[in-house]
């Protein structure tokens, strides 16, 4: 509700019974009368017989807001700033200073997070020890901004580079010659970009190579190097009898070989990209279908402890330790 904040006269006060005036005035109560400003507000509203209908009419306060300020019942009353204004109001209809007024709500009624005025006449103390850091910093900038222009300037200030005397330049100049250049014997390689010696892996050559890469001379149906005794070939089936597991493809795929394990021995079938297809123990009687792949390598612990069969048929012992797949039923 809008406020009528425009001048109010001041009320006229009778004198209670006929009495003189002065009397009356000396015992008016004022603003400073009663514990709190709503109380003092109601105290002079009372001694002047207005009732709170009669204020609010004059105010344009409501006549709830009017109770409440008397009672200090806040917590019914709007926002402080409206509090505020309605203070200034009743005080001004009743003929007295709504400024005091308003210094005695707030004396009476403080915002605790307001800040606090600084007391006038005070010294405010510093550390000491934060200006003489400040200082410092000051000093420290400024010296270090007061070196980099000394050493521009000396920069600029510094002479240019000596040059060759002009005859050396001439001379330097003429002994220049066209034509092919000649270079020297070329250096040796230094000692850590010298070839290494083959690495020969330990057993190769006892296992069917001669430790340079090359397989040794096949040793099929009997036939054997020049310094190498003959193999027994009295325990060679003729033809392919399981005596055990099979591996490998199975029956009804494509074949190259079947080899059938006369001892215990250790077989690895590896990929043209060296990638194991097949790797196991195989005992004794059990045997392993390679599949009809091309680029298999076959790998054996031991050569003569596996018989080849192409078609059913025996073909002797393995030829190597490491023995290509395609070849063993040529």
């Amino acid at each position: 509700m809008p406020l009528d904040t425009g001048r109010i006269a001041d009320l006229e006060v009778e004198p209670v019974n006929g009495g003189d005036p002065g009397l009356v005035d000396s015992y008016a109560p004022t603003l400073h009368s009663g514990a709190d400003i709503g109380e003092a507000l109601r105290t002079v509203r009372e001694f002047r017989g207005l009732s709170l209908e009669e204020l609010a009419e004059r105010t344009r306060v409501r006549r709830s807001y009017l109770s409440a300020i008397e009672e200090m019942r806040l917590e019914q009353l709007p926002s402080r700033p409206f509090t505020i204004g309605y203070i200034r109001s009743y005080a001004q209809a009743l003929g007295l200073d709504p400024e005091e007024a308003v210094y005695r709500f707030k004396a009476d009624e403080p915002v605790l997070d307001e800040p606090l005025r600084a007391p006038v006449g005070v010294q405010e103390d510093r550390d000491p020890r934060l200006s003489a850091l400040i200082a410092g910093g000051c000093v420290i900038v400024a010296a270090i901004f007061m070196w980099n222009i000394a050493q521009r300037a000396m920069i600029d200030a510094a002479p240019p580079p000596p040059l060759a005397p002009e005859k050396a330049v001439i001379e330097a100049l003429t002994a220049q010659r066209d034509g092919p250049v000649t270079l020297g014997a070329p250096l040796p390689a230094p000692v850590e970009s010298t070839t290494p010696p083959l690495y020969e892996t330990p057993g190769l050559a006892k296992a069917g190579e001669d430790g340079m890469g090359n397989l040794a001379p096949p040793a099929i149906l009997g036939v054997t190097s020049a310094d190498a005794p003959p193999p027994d070939t009295s325990q060679l089936a003729p033809v392919f009898k399981p005596d055990g597991r099979i591996y490998g493809a199975p029956v009804g795929q494509p074949s190259f070989v079947t080899l059938k394990a006369l001892k215990s021995g250790a077989l690895i079938i590896r990929g043209a990209d060296g990638s194991v297809y097949f790797a196991r123990q195989l005992d004794k009687g059990e045997a392993y279908r390679i599949p009809a792949i091309n680029g298999l390598m076959v790998d054996v612990s031991e050569p003569q402890a596996f018989q080849v069969f192409a078609g059913g048929q025996s073909r002797g012992f393995l030829p190597a330790a490491l023995s290509s797949a395609s070849k063993l039923g040529g």
